[in-house]
């Protein structure tokens, strides 16, 4: 079939890089977000979809609405049998939507109706999810509510940050979005309607959603920093400045028992700089307390735990939040 792909960050390369590689397919073209501010510099630079797509030749459309009549005009010209998509990141109006015989098909990272939304990933490793998986459904006006051609499942792994996910998720879901558009070629894939039950939402994590509350559970804990690594990363606060988080362990109760735990949320325990030694840097929650393995202090590179503790000379008042 003659497709014109649609995506934006490096999630999406792994499907492109298929599609490109398919002898069944040809990418006519790829609709793709405009050049924006990215890294440390915040210079302005393509996305990694762009950047794969011009290497390879293929024509890159970069609309800032998918509704500019100008670039509606250029699908119809281009003709697509089909439009994949792979978190392309713009909403994609009716009109865009009638242009190819087949429609726009979506590779989105959940079992639909499951976490419907911009950030299913991190929301499933929020909720301690022991499964997930990414379907190919059927684009339609509505979140993410249109029919589905396939699924694939993927376990959740107990250490598994959203990222780690993410990317095991990408190399599946790309084998599973040619796996339909071969179907659909053939004829022999039919879209199946969403479950009206099982409907769970994933709104874009942000930056506040990202702060520590060191009184909820260790547990919680745990998956929320998981949840939003890499991005957009989680933190707290130390000495009125902001200590970017990596991943902790929750102890279990053998060792808080043999360790000792901090006296509340957010504490440190009193008389061992933070429990450094055997014990690590542990940090009191709402529960059982939680062992730190990395921090980046602010305008810092990230470290080990005990390093930064050490370095930053801390006293039993100190605390986190």
């Amino acid at each position: 079939m003659r497709l014109v792909f649609a995506g934006t960050p490096a999630v999406a390369l792994p499907s492109l890089r298929r599609l490109v590689a398919s002898e069944r397919h040809e990418v006519a073209a790829v609709v793709t977000r405009p050049d924006r501010p990215a890294g440390r510099g915040r210079h302005v630079a393509p996305s990694p979809v762009h950047g794969l797509a011009a290497e390879a030749g293929i024509e890159v459309l970069t609309p800032v609405r998918p509704s500019e009549p100008a670039f509606l005009a250029r699908l119809a010209e281009i003709a697509p049998d089909c439009c994949p998509v792979v978190a392309y990141g713009g909403l994609v109006p009716a009109a865009a939507l009638a242009v190819p015989k087949h429609g726009w098909i979506n590779l989105h990272f959940s079992l639909l109706p499951a976490w419907r939304g911009a950030a299913p990933v991190q929301h499933a490793v929020l909720a301690g999810d022991e499964v997930t998986g990414a379907s190919v459904f059927e684009l339609e006006p509505g979140l993410d509510t249109g029919p589905v051609y396939g699924v694939v499942t993927e376990a959740v792994r107990p250490r598994d940050t959203s990222g780690e996910l993410l990317d095991r998720l990408a190399g599946s879901g790309a084998d599973l979005l040619v796996a339909v558009l071969d179907g659909i070629a053939d004829g022999a894939l039919t879209a199946h309607a969403q479950p009206t039950d099982g409907v769970s939402l994933a709104p874009k994590i942000t930056v506040e959603d990202a702060r520590i509350d060191w009184t909820a559970p260790a547990v919680g804990i745990d998956r929320r920093i998981r949840a939003v690594t890499p991005a957009p990363g989680a933190w707290t606060t130390f000495r009125g400045k902001r200590l970017k988080l990596g991943p902790v362990v929750p102890l279990q109760p053998g060792e808080v028992a043999e360790l000792g735990a901090p006296a509340g949320p957010g504490t440190l325990p009193a008389g061992r700089l933070a429990g450094l030694g055997r014990a690590g840097v542990l940090v009191g929650t709402g529960t059982g307390p939680v062992r730190l393995l990395e921090v980046a202090p602010e305008g810092r590179a990230p470290m080990a735990a005990e390093s930064w503790a050490r370095g930053a000379r801390l006293t039993t008042d100190d605390r986190l939040g």
